[in-house]
């Protein structure tokens, strides 16, 4: 792993001896590189980096990922008599995930090694005030705004109807304050107006009731 991660201990580059132990390994000083190359030889390899930055945002799309899928693969296989329950509580997982209701906060900034941060952060769209949901943070999180950019992704586009409307559904109940459960307060009232802000201004086929929020 390269980059730097302030204030946690991790086991990035340490290794591990005691298979059966391994968070024997973790220290309050993990080493931190900037490049592979001299850890060993990376010829034939696209990049001396293994950028933190990158792979924080790899997990986060690899588990919005699965989670499409699998409300994807529920809405198809759900009975009539079942799918909207079924869908109901799917939509709550996947919304929950993707407005990082339960991400751990960072012990300390993150610096990436490869300019990915950079790189990713002007990727856009941008909405009418240079916004974007994929700016990324790495100060007390991983995105400046906290929704995830998959919802332009062909995976949220390719839905069933009635899964990407349940979710639909739920991000508004939360977004817009009707969700009153204490778990939802981390979304700042300023969080949820500029993420619904984005959304209204980069989001092609969003519901007509996703309206400013005061």
């Amino acid at each position: 792993m390269t980059g730097h991660a302030a204030g946690g201990a991790h086991l990035g580059n340490t290794v591990v001896s005691d298979e059966n132990q391994p968070e024997s390994a973790v220290t309050s000083r993990s080493p931190g590189l900037m490049t592979l190359k001299d850890r060993f030889d990376t010829t034939g390899y696209l990049s001396t980096h293994s950028d933190i930055a990158a792979l924080m945002v790899f997990d986060h799309q690899m588990q919005m990922s699965t989670l499409l899928t699998r409300i994807s693969w529920e809405a198809r296989a759900a009975s009539q008599s079942d799918v909207d329950a079924l869908l109901r509580d799917a939509a709550r997982e996947v919304v929950d995930y993707m407005l990082f209701v339960d991400e751990a906060a960072l012990p300390g900034p993150i610096q990436g090694s490869s300019g990915f941060t950079e790189w990713f952060s002007e990727r856009g769209p941008r909405d009418s005030r240079g916004r974007s949901l994929r700016q990324l943070d790495l100060t007390r999180r991983l995105l400046r705004y906290p929704c995830s950019y998959m919802i332009y992704a062909d995976a949220f586009d390719a839905l069933p109807g009635m899964a990407r409307n349940a979710i639909y559904r739920r991000m508004w109940e939360i977004l817009s304050g009707q969700e009153a459960g204490p778990r939802y307060l981390r979304l700042t009232p300023d969080d949820r107006r500029a993420i619904v802000e984005i959304l209204r201004d980069t989001k092609e086929g969003l519901p007509e009731y996703f309206q400013p929020v005061p």
